[in-house]
């Protein structure tokens, strides 16, 4: 009976090639994290794209890629926004919210450049390199703060900035990029943008803004979000034969709410709109939307839907491009924390350290503190979808009466798992402030001085629940405290993140040791394709 083996191979054989042909697709969002703003361009056969985190230091993200699909950061634009109380969590001050907001990256004449601007400081910025990664970013900056800038290089040498929400106003710069030009082009080309997305009889909603700016075949095309009362987050496109205008717009994309952004060409001559959604607690993140050109317009969108597969390589997935663990050792040369990581504000470098213990992250409080989102020098990560959780090992041997160190999940409404040392005890506590205030769920007496701590986040379908875990030998988790609804607040404008903290509530100088962080995707086998018609 040879006949059943046959068929059993032969069928094990197509489903083999199945799933490997499925392998081979990508699918929406493109990246299931938090990379909001996005703004990309494209270099010989390599893409670019920049991203705002705003109040996280270093600042503007710069993420590469071949495909559009698996991206990895390479650079930041900026290490240092500005020194000031707000910028370093001093004086009961943080920028929450504030920071840099969205910027927009550009290629042209052999030089990159990213721009961006700040509510923060009051100024606009631009950053400039002729190789990403390998030599420094030059940084000018003046004043006001143009919002929601699209920095455009015209044929004619001219540069500008496009920028504004509702009313839409174009500048011309100086030739040295130094500020506004004297003289030059100011005045409003677009006196109501979101027009195009408005319903007869509903006033108010979100006036269009996010402005990206793009010259395709000799006509202007401008790219907009807006958010019309009663309805969903919609692409506006307006074009014109003159940057001063007239413009004539129209809705470009009103599916799913998946908004802001613009296009990018492919070396094959094909187009894609980049485009975010908000999605709940994991934050805003990115979608690919398949583009064509009918009578002059960009048609998004499959028969006007956001696709849940696209005609690109599959990801590989976004670890270690985008999020990564990290054993805190490191080689000669090797830059002492990698990429993947950001401080919440700017950190105050005296205190933290990978060399005073061997193989450790080494936080020491250097003030007294008064909560979580008040502490300087916590390491962040982001949080991933659809579902992902970070561990970590902690030894408290150092610990001083009133510290509290460990994992936490930062926003507004966070979460934490931490060692609250107090006299000569130390106890592990679950911290729960998902109603907007926190409250301490449960304490554990510990009596030891390593322990291990898991965060682990659900974001499927907007689940958007999170616990904690502990573990006294690695090997045996028990969970701690209770769920944590997480939520996308306005007053942090983040997704969540993993954070690694040590703060003093009594007496500076004490420390935590770090012996790793690791992150890990427990998603399983969640078919990605789906969440795009979520």
């Amino acid at each position: 009976m040879k006949f059943i083996p046959a068929v059993f191979t032969f069928m094990l054989t197509i489903a083999l090639a199945i799933q490997v042909g499925a392998q081979r697709e990508a699918t929406n969002p493109v990246i299931f994290a938090d990379v909001p703003d996005v703004s990309i361009v494209r270099a010989g056969n390599t893409y670019y794209m920049s991203s705002t985190t705003m109040h996280m230091s270093p600042g503007v993200p710069i993420m590469k890629s071949n495909d559009l699909v698996n991206w990895r950061l390479v650079s930041y634009a900026y290490d240092t926004l500005a020194n000031m109380d707000a910028l370093n969590l001093e004086n009961g001050k943080s920028t929450y919210g504030r920071g840099s907001w969205a910027s927009s990256i550009r290629y042209h004449k052999g030089t990159f450049y990213v721009s961006t601007f700040a509510q923060t400081t009051g100024k606009t910025y631009i950053y400039s390199t002729k190789n990403i990664g390998k030599e420094p970013w030059k940084r000018i900056a003046f004043e006001p703060s143009l919002h929601d800038h699209s920095l455009f290089f015209d044929d004619d040498g001219k540069v500008y900035m496009l920028y504004g929400a509702g009313k839409l106003t174009l500048v011309e710069l100086r030739d040295d990029l130094s500020g506004i030009k004297p003289g030059g082009v100011n005045q409003v080309v677009i006196e109501n943008a979101s027009k195009p997305s408005e319903v007869e009889g509903r006033r108010g909603g979100l006036g269009a803004e996010g402005s990206q700016l793009y010259k395709v075949n000799g006509k202007y095309y401008l790219f907009n979000i807006t958010w019309p009362p009663g309805g969903m987050r919609t692409v506006v496109i307006h074009r014109a034969d003159k940057l001063t205008g007239p413009w004539e717009g129209k809705v470009g994309l009103q599916d799913l709410g998946v908004a802001q952004g613009g296009l990018i060409d492919r070396p094959d001559g094909s187009w894609y709109a980049y485009l975010f959604r908000d999605f709940g607690a994991v934050g805003r993140i990115p979608y690919l939307v398949p583009v064509k050109w009918e009578n002059g317009w960009p048609i998004l969108g499959v028969d006007g839907k956001v696709p849940g597969r696209l005609d690109l390589p599959a990801s590989k997935g976004l670890i270690p491009g985008i999020v990564a663990s990290d054993e805190f050792t490191r080689k000669k040369n090797e830059p002492s924390l990698p990429l993947v990581w950001q401080w919440n504000h700017n950190p105050d470098n005296r205190f933290w350290s990978l060399t005073a213990r061997k193989g450790f992250l080494r936080l020491t409080t250097a003030r007294v503190d008064t909560s979580f989102l008040m502490a300087r020098n916590s390491l962040t990560q982001r949080t991933f979808g659809p579902a992902s959780e970070g561990s970590t090992a902690l030894d408290i041997s150092n610990m001083k009466d009133g510290d509290i160190a460990g994992l936490g999940l930062l926003q507004k409404n966070f979460g934490l798992v931490a060692v609250r040392a107090s006299g000569n005890s130390r106890s592990l506590v679950m911290i729960n402030a998902g109603t907007g205030a926190p409250v301490e769920i449960e304490s554990i007496p510990l009596n030891q001085t390593v322990v291990y701590l898991k965060a682990s986040c659900d974001f499927l379908n907007k689940k958007d629940i999170a616990t904690f875990s502990y573990s006294l030998d690695g090997k045996t988790w028990l969970p701690i405290g209770s769920p944590l609804k997480m939520a996308y607040t306005i007053p942090q404008f983040i997704g969540y993140r993993f954070a690694l903290f040590n703060y003093a509530t009594k007496t500076p100088g004490g420390s935590a040791d770090f012996d790793y962080f690791r992150v890990k995707d427990i998603s399983g086998t969640a078919n990605l394709g789906a969440v795009g018609r979520n």
